[in-house]
């Protein structure tokens, strides 16, 4: 380490309060020092540490799945290799791609007549600095390198935070960055509850947090002492909407493939549905069938995954139990009729909740699991209306071919982002902002929009030669010519 990165660590560096503070502390002066020491970050460098990203995504691909089976219980090995590594790995190049076009500065109009004579605006975007990404359990190999492919494509260094609820795969997750990455490059932090408020309370040049929304006020609240902007993901209850011209077969194949794969555990699953009432049985018994055909059977099945951990398994349970309780009626697709009693997993059927009211737990709290509340409607517009008196979602979904039905959801909700004839696909398309609206999250990344999100939007304008300000009347004393531009600026 050079002696101006160790004079800027010296004069940034607090006295800690903690040893894990102190620890945080260190390893974010250091990349912060480095990054002064760098200075402008070339298209060269940035693309050279998103080539290091893929490169430790693809070499450890095999290792990458092993340690999301064990801290899942039991997931399923292409499942992780395909939305975990390979869903992290289009990000990054998504990014390789785009960032030198993405680095140009941009022209900007400027003010008449000073454009005439030779003035000139345009913006830059500048790197921050020092980023940091707090990751989720559900996807925490996707969830970290995604963000970071637009971390890294503008120019900045990050410290990122796994979840501790998949320990295997957060130390293997620090493993890898160690290995291709300078400490002052990219870091990856592990640990609990204690960690984690402390990663949250530094003060980074930018905060991503993807996760629950209670954690997140926590979460913006640290970074608030500092001033520290946060870009917050955090989902919700995701709702569909089934038209009358929608296609029964076509509904059911992909909601239920929405709500099995990670067996629910997904911010933007479907939460819950609205069936027309007319057309309830027939849409019960093709959700039956699409889970039969992709998955004849649950418990021993190596494509269907595991609930996370006992709290989150005992959790989905007491909703059930909840919604029984409460005078709900479950229809459970057991396929194989297994029983689940006993097993040696977290694993719950894919059930579907009729008869809900809002008092029950299902219907209040985001599920993130394999369970589908079905309501049903007799006007279109009363399904608005239900969604609208909600908080707002990350994920909106409808299904159908009307054209005013579409419209109508466009234009009457408001959620962070829709996808049409299909669930969850929104947040696959690269160029297409993710982010949430409301309490399903702040901010947005993905593709040049993330690209902006991490970095500065630096205004820079060129005077002319001349002297405009004098030309115009602008400076003292105050003459004929300054009456006459104030009447030009007030003509509007």
């Amino acid at each position: 380490m050079n002696s101006v990165i160790e004079q800027e660590i010296s004069a940034r560096q607090a006295p800690p309060t903690s040893g894990v503070e102190s620890d945080l502390s260190q390893i974010l002066s250091v990349q912060k020092a480095a990054f002064t020491a760098e200075g402008a970050v070339s298209a060269e460098t940035r693309i050279d540490r998103i080539n290091r990203a893929i490169q430790q995504l693809q070499n450890y691909q095999d290792a990458i799945a092993e340690a999301l089976r064990q801290d899942f219980g039991h997931r399923s090995l292409p499942h992780s290799k395909l939305m975990d590594v390979a869903a992290g790995i289009g990000p990054l190049v998504h990014a390789r791609k785009h960032l030198k076009h993405w680095m140009r500065p941009q022209k900007r109009n400027t003010l008449f007549p000073l454009n005439l004579f030779g003035a000139r605006s345009r913006i830059e975007y500048q790197p921050l600095g020092s980023v940091g990404i707090i990751s989720p359990w559900n996807f925490p190999v996707n969830l970290a390198f995604a963000p970071l492919a637009q971390v890294l494509a503008a120019g900045n260094r990050a410290m990122i935070k796994p979840s501790e609820f998949t320990p295997a795969t957060s130390e293997l997750m620090q493993k890898m960055i160690a290995e291709a990455f300078d400490p002052s490059e990219i870091a990856v932090i592990t640990g609990g509850p204690e960690v984690g408020q402390a990663f949250s309370a530094l003060p980074f040049d930018h905060l991503i947090f993807t996760g629950a929304t209670s954690v997140a006020r926590h979460v913006m609240a640290a970074a608030a002492r500092n001033l520290v902007p946060v870009t917050l993901e955090l989902g919700g209850k995701s709702p569909v909407i089934v038209g009358k011209s929608a296609d029964p077969k076509m509904v059911c194949d992909r909601i239920m493939w929405g709500k099995i794969t990670n067996a629910g555990q997904i911010c933007l699953a479907p939460d819950y549905c609205f069936i027309p009432e007319e057309q309830l049985d027939g849409y019960i018994a093709g959700f039956k069938a699409s889970v039969a055909k992709m998955l004849p059977s649950l418990l021993h099945n190596d494509d269907y995954t595991s609930i996370i951990n006992q709290r989150h398994y005992d959790r989905l349970q007491h909703y059930l139990a909840d919604a029984v309780e409460k005078g709900a009626t479950l229809v459970e697709i057991n396929p194989a009729s297994e029983s689940f009693i006993n097993q040696p997993f977290h694993k719950i059927p894919p059930t579907l909740i009729l008869n809900t009211s809002d008092d029950m737990l299902v219907m209040q709290e985001e599920i993130f699991g394999p369970i589908m509340p079905v309501k049903t409607y007799r006007q279109f517009d009363d399904a608005i209306h239900y969604v609208n008196q909600k908080p707002r979602p990350l994920g909106l979904y409808y299904f159908g071919s009307d054209a005013k039905e579409e419209r109508a959801i466009l234009d009457r909700t408001t959620s962070g982002g829709v996808t049409i004839n299909d669930v969850i696909m929104h947040v696959a398309q690269e160029d297409l902002p993710f982010g949430g609206v409301g309490n399903s999250g702040m901010g947005c990344y993905h593709g040049f929009d993330g690209f902006k999100t991490f970095s500065h939007t630096k205004s820079v304008y060129r005077q002319s030669k001349l002297d405009l300000a004098g030309m115009t009347g602008m400076t003292p004393p105050f003459n004929e010519k300054t009456r006459k531009t104030i009447q030009q600026m007030l003509k509007g």
